[in-house]
This record gives C-alpha cells, structure tokens and sequence, in this order.
C-alpha cells in the first residue's frame, strides 16, 4: 500500500508541478506502479472506464464536425449579439447554460460542446477565455450533482443502490440550486476585472451577419440530424441499457459516414493526448484502489466518528470532496459504496430500526449516500485532475493556444469548492437531521 501511495504522489507532483507533461507523467506513473507489483497489467487495464475514454472520443469526433459546418461561429456571433457584447451577461448565460445541460447530459458531454463556442465568442470579443473556460468546467461539475445521469459517482451510486432519478432531482436539485445562486456573484466578483470590453469592439459585434458563418449547409442538416439521435441515446441510457460512451461512438461514425468523411481525417482531430492521460489515471488510481488504500481510509473516518451518524456523513462529504480533489472519483466512490452498506447495521442497531423499514431507509442510508454524492461530484472543482471535464477544458484550451495550468484551475476551483461544501454541510444538517430532531 504505500508503495502505490509513494508512486502516485510523485506522479501527482509532477502533473502538479508541469515539469512533466501530464500525459506523460500519468504514463509512466501507471507504468511504474505495474511494475512495482501494486497491481497485475490485466487487472490495471480493467480499472479503465471505457465507456468515459468512449465518450470522450466520439464526443470529440462529433464536435470536430459540427465544427466544419461553421455552427460554432455562427452561434458564437448570435450570442455575443443577444447580449449585446457585454461580458457579465454573457459569463452568467453561458455558466447557466452549462451547469443546465451538465444535469440533463453529463459534464464531459458539456464541456465539449460549450468549450469551443466560448473560446470563439472571447475571441470576438477580445477577453480572455481561461477565467471562462475554468468556471464553465466548475458549473459543470456542480450542475452534473443535481441528477442521476450527471456525474459518473451518480451513476454509480444509482446503479448498486435502490435509488431513481427522481430520488437525485428531489434530493440534490434545491442544494445545487442554492449553490449555483450563490456561487454566480462570487465568480463574477473574481474574474471582474477580465470582463472588460469595449465600446469599438461591441459595436463591431452588432453589425456583424452570423449567418454568413455556415459554410456547409448540407452537411450541417445531416449532422444535425445525427446528433439528435446520439443525444435522444443520452436521454434514454438507462432506460435502454445502452451506456453514453457506446452511443457517442457509434453517433461518431455514423456522422462520418453520412457526411462523406474519412474517419482518418476525423480521428486525427481527437485529443489523443487526452485519451493517454485517462489511461495512465485510471490504472494509476484503480491501483490505489486495488491495495485498499480508500477502502483503509473508509475505515479510519468511522473510527474517528465513534457512530455518530451525523459526524459521519459530514466526514463522508468532506472526505469524498478533498480525495476527489487529488484522484478521480469514479474508483474513490466504488470503494465507499461497500464500506457504506457495512455501516448501516451498525447504526440500525445502534438506533433499534429493521433493516428494510422506510424508517431506516430515510434516517440512516439515503443522507449517508447523498453526502457521499456531494463530496464527490462537487470535490472535482478542488483541482485540475478532480473531474473528467476539468481535464478535458484544459486540453481545448491548450489545443487553442491558450496557457491553463494546474495552479490556474486550482485558484478559480478551490474556493467555490469550499463554498460549495459548507452550504452542503449546512444542508445535510438541516434537511436530515435538524428537521427530524
């Protein structure tokens, strides 16, 4: 165990620290973490979600296409226009709209639709698009905890529990509500000073004609018309048993075939820099998860609870959230998933309930998992590495020519994570607890 532990701060240090790239560095970390006998090579590649490495190629196939058509320039335009080149509007549209689709979608889906769209209108507008980029991943993340199908932890959670849709929207919804309302003044607040246009450049704006933006007409209809279906298969994932990365994938190549592309012309677009850094990650931290380092610190934060049902959820929160920060969450939420259901007996005893009562259900096993739910969906703003969508903004941005770094996530995310945590603390406590004492 600490071997593996050894192994992945150092590799944490440099993807930190960009003295290394990180796809490089999360490479050889998951190389050297084989290699040092923490993990078998079969069982490392089984710890890699392909459907998140799925939906992150056909997404990225799908939007390369979209691209050619010139959608992206003219929404671009139409929104600058319909705010009349005024960046605050503009910030609190486009974080509404993110954090929106992010619970109806997901939030690697999100990002990379918006991503290339705000770095189109920036440019128009003549700010810059980093502060943007970053807060449209952070909205992602919180907005994608409102639902079931938003955030992978989610997922999980829903799929080995009893819990719907309907379970998350009612539960999780009003929090995510609260925070987005709050957060909004506070991100404008720090990035004010980025949001300066001026008078030449929002008057060349109005006179421009968006229309003139598309270039294939024909091709966009098509396209169009596919991507209809690929989302209409996020929509109805659970329902049909069909995962999202599956029906990305598929929605990708059949737009390359009814637009008349080669799918060389098209996987050349694909950040396979990105792809690799997903790789090196997933066996990196499905190692941590192999030699039961979450599973021990599971453990560690009951100890330190002594079975007080509420410390423990607050524990949970706040555990999940800091190690969502430092490793992605999917395998961190596998492990405390098994580690919650062995506690619940504890505290059914402990309060004199039947295990399969509604009683029991609602006092003792739903605030546990929603906790653990907020702290990692909402954990991911902590830093660059946290969330699949912060990692995927990062390479647009440098796709594009722009410089976003670890540190430059970090500042904007960490602070509205905290903020994000504190309300979720307050809201555990007075929705589960204070209002039922």
């Amino acid at each position: 165990m600490i071997t593996a532990i050894v192994i992945f701060a150092i590799t944490y240090i440099f993807i930190a620290s960009e003295k290394v790239d990180k796809t490089i560095a999360a490479m050889l970390g998951a190389t050297a973490i084989i290699f040092a006998g923490q993990i078998e090579y079969q069982e490392a590649l089984h710890k890699i979600d392909l459907n998140v490495i799925y939906l992150l190629v056909g997404m990225m196939i799908i939007v390369h296409i979209l691209a050619t058509t010139g959608l992206f320039e003219w929404i671009a335009v139409s929104v600058a226009q319909k705010v009349h080149g005024r960046a605050i509007p503009l910030l609190v549209l486009l974080l509404t709209v993110t954090a929106i689709l992010s619970a109806v979608l997901d939030n690697v889906t999100t990002i990379i639709l918006i991503a290339p769209i705000t770095i189109l209108i920036t440019q128009i507008l003549e700010i810059n698009a980093v502060p943007f980029l970053i807060l449209e991943a952070v909205f992602s993340n919180i907005g994608g905890t409102a639902t079931l199908v938003g955030d992978p932890p989610n997922v999980l959670i829903g799929s080995q529990t009893h819990l719907e849709f309907n379970d998350f929207i009612i539960h999780l919804g009003p929090i995510v509500a609260i925070i987005c309302v709050v957060a909004m003044p506070l991100v404008i607040l720090i990035i004010k000073k980025h949001l300066v246009v001026s008078d030449a450049t929002r008057e060349r704006i109005m006179e421009a004609r968006p229309e003139l933006a598309i270039i294939y007409p024909g091709r966009l209809v098509i396209a169009l018309v596919v991507f209809g279906f690929v989302l209409a298969g996020f929509f109805l994932s659970q329902k049909i048993g069909i995962e999202p990365g599956l029906v990305a994938i598929a929605g990708a190549f059949l737009m390359t075939l009814c637009c008349g592309l080669k799918p060389s012309e098209v996987l050349a677009e694909v950040e396979w820099g990105t792809i690799f850094f997903f790789l090196g990650l997933f066996m990196l931290i499905g190692a941590l998860d192999h030699v039961g380092v979450f599973k021990y610190l599971g453990t560690v934060i009951l100890h330190l609870t002594s079975g007080n049902l509420l410390w423990t959820c607050i524990a949970i929160m706040w555990f999940s959230a800091i190690f969502s920060a430092l490793v992605d969450n999917i395998p961190l939420v596998m492990a405390m998933i098994p580690l919650i259901r062995s506690i619940v007996p504890l505290f059914l005893t402990q309060m004199g309930l039947e295990a399969d009562s509604e009683t029991a259900r609602l006092v003792i096993t739903e605030p546990l998992y929603w906790s653990l739910a907020l702290g990692a969906c909402l954990g991911g703003n902590g830093s660059l590495v946290g969330a699949s969508a912060n990692i995927v903004v990062a390479q647009i941005a440098r796709k594009n020519k722009y410089k976003l770094s670890f540190w430059d996530f970090t500042r904007y995310g960490m602070p509205i994570m905290l903020v994000s945590l504190l309300i979720s603390t307050a809201y555990v406590y007075l929705r589960y607890f204070y209002v039922r004492a």
